[in-house]
């Protein structure tokens, strides 16, 4: 087999595979559009009734202004104390330091029902925490890893010397991080913001668990109008998240976009 051949091999098989992905979202989307009082692919024909369903219906907004809310505090969170235990294991010298690297992955890993049954119980004892903050603490959890594989392989590819130059200048630690580090690690912040954010807004079963019946975020009134009714509001809806989705991820090129061009 020639180079030639193995780059067509290559190409098909990354097209089947992106095909494969894709293809479930790319139904939803005229199953939303769809006019009839069912979910019919293909569509019967095409209406943007059931995105007005949604946008005029305040259970819908409600749940979305919720989960903003609740996406808005846990990335916060996160990517605050993803980027200490960065600095920590990257500039850090810690004797265990592969230990608490794993500790810090171990949400990654654990099922996320499991997850999930253990905050419940957890929170059920200590009942004066609201839901939502609950939400956030359990989203939190969740994506406090993947924060803190980016941040700290953002880190790994800043060179040091420039830091130290600084503090060789008269410079503190603090100051040096601050107008040194922390503008070469925008776009790896960006995209820590934007993952840390579509998991806590897409995630369903932390806020199933959590949530009161006047705090449902959006997958969880979502999930609920599947189990009573399926009708296409159901597919607007997730064309809106798909929405919100892709909105976030070319943010986060556009910043690193302009970051490569500044530098």
């Amino acid at each position: 087999m020639n180079a030639r051949t193995l780059g067509w091999a290559t190409k098909t098989i990354a097209t089947i595979v992106l095909l494969f992905l894709a293809v479930p979202i790319l139904i939803i989307v005229p199953l939303a559009f769809n006019s009839a009082n069912y979910l019919r692919f293909p569509p019967e024909g095409l209406s943007f009734r059931w995105f007005d369903a949604v946008l005029s219906d305040t259970n819908w907004l409600d749940s979305a202004w919720i989960s903003f809310q609740v996406a808005i505090g846990s990335t916060v969170l996160s990517v605050a104390l993803s980027l200490l235990a960065a600095i920590a294991l990257v500039r850090g010298r810690l004797p265990v330091k592969q230990a608490i690297y794993a500790l810090i992955l171990l949400p990654m890993i654990v099922p996320n029902i499991i997850a999930a049954i253990a905050m419940f119980f957890f929170f059920s004892e200590v009942p004066q925490v609201p839901s939502v903050l609950a939400i956030v603490i359990g989203h939190t959890v969740l994506a406090v890893p993947i924060a803190t594989i980016i941040l700290s392989s953002t880190l790994q590819g800043i060179d040091t010397r420039l830091e130290n130059a600084a503090l060789s200048l008269g410079a503190s630690r603090v100051t040096a991080f601050r107008r040194i580090t922390l503008p070469l690690i925008t776009p790896g912040m960006a995209s820590a913001f934007v993952f840390a954010f579509l998991s806590s807004f897409d995630e369903l079963l932390i806020a199933m668990f959590m949530a009161a019946t006047t705090a449902q975020t959006l997958p969880v009134r979502i999930w609920n109008s599947v189990l009573f009714q399926l009708d296409p509001t159901i597919a607007a809806v997730s064309v809106i998240l798909i929405i919100v989705s892709v909105a976030c991820l070319l943010l986060v090129n556009l910043v690193a976009g302009r970051s490569k061009h500044g530098a």
